[in-house]
């Protein structure tokens, strides 16, 4: 009697640094976000409150992957994903909450979008607001309308064409997406290598989706797809160091972006300007934290119910 074949697990990849009781809560929506088995590896960079093994001692499809030390996000995710060379993965942050069936939405996209080597969902805050996770990649100008205004003026015009906030929210191409949460092609991924590792922190997945971009492959933002995702875990532990590594991934991916001998005085320019603001970060909150955004969640609700009727129009 034939038995059709049991689906391939997906594998989900958390990069871990004493994620406290939020993996808990990661783990229990996981299962809600997909029909498919899952395999989760945590690439754990050096935890040391035991959440790690506390949750793959409960659950038999989780397993702790020691990536020996604090390696970084990029070299981490890279780590968990080794082996796989087919199909898809999700690389995802273990603060995250999955919304029912969000896994399942990524990967109907998939199937919709055959060059798509990322695909992110809607990210959503704990407050209700909704995170401007698919952005162009960064030129000069919005890069530096973005970090020189977007503290005081979150509202102008280089910011809001650098994030798309000024359009509403609808199943795209993006320039990027945020490597918080990723349902990722394997072959277009190592394709490019995977994750630079010379990225910490911040930017590596700016830097992934600029390499797999020059090579034709696309990058789709899925908002009938939703997370919750609370965020600023490192940020909070060690807000000095996060906003040098967060200044740093910067210069060296706009650095990068202009390599030649003859744009050597642009290269100290951005050098002069990114390490100012790094020192005014250090006194400002405001400029710590950025530019902020005041999209509501409810937007969501909107899309999603108009992406369920063209569906069944369709």
């Amino acid at each position: 009697m034939y038995e059709p074949a049991t689906p391939r697990p997906l594998r989900v990849v958390a990069v871990t640094y004493s994620p406290g009781d939020s993996l808990d809560g990661f783990l229990e929506s996981l299962a809600t976000a997909t029909t498919l088995p899952v395999e989760v590896v945590l690439a754990d960079n050096g935890s040391t409150d035991g959440a790690p093994e506390r949750a793959a001692a409960a659950h038999p499809h989780v397993r702790v992957l020691r990536t020996g030390g604090n390696i970084g996000y990029g070299a981490a995710a890279n780590a968990g994903l080794a082996g796989l060379a087919e199909g898809y993965a999700l690389v995802a942050n273990p603060d995250l909450r999955f919304e029912p069936g969000s896994v399942d939405e990524l990967l109907a996209a998939a199937a919709r979008w055959p060059r798509a080597a990322t695909l992110g969902p809607a990210i959503r805050t704990p407050e209700g607001e909704l995170y401007p996770s698919a952005r162009d990649l960064p030129s000069l100008s919005t890069g530096a309308g973005h970090a020189l205004l977007g503290w005081a003026w979150p509202g102008n015009p280089w910011t809001a064409r650098y994030r798309r906030e000024r359009e509403a929210p609808r199943e795209r191409p993006a320039g990027w997406l945020s490597g918080s949460c990723l349902l990722v092609d394997l072959p277009a991924f190592w394709s490019v290598g995977g994750f630079d590792p010379g990225y910490f922190m911040y930017f590596e997945d700016v830097d992934l989706a600029e390499r797999l971009g020059r090579r034709g492959w696309l990058h789709v933002y899925v908002p009938t797809a939703v997370v919750e995702h609370e965020g600023g875990h490192a940020t909070r532990r060690e807000p000095h160091r996060m906003q040098r590594v967060h200044h740093t991934s910067a210069l060296r991916y706009l650095s990068g972006q202009f390599p030649r001998r003859r744009h050597a005085p642009l290269r100290g320019a951005l050098r002069a300007g990114l390490g100012g603001r790094l020192l005014v970060s250090y006194v400002s909150g405001r400029v710590a934290a950025g530019a902020r955004f005041q999209r509501r969640a409810r937007e969501l609700a909107a899309v999603r119910e108009t992406s369920r009727t063209d569906r069944r129009e369709s």
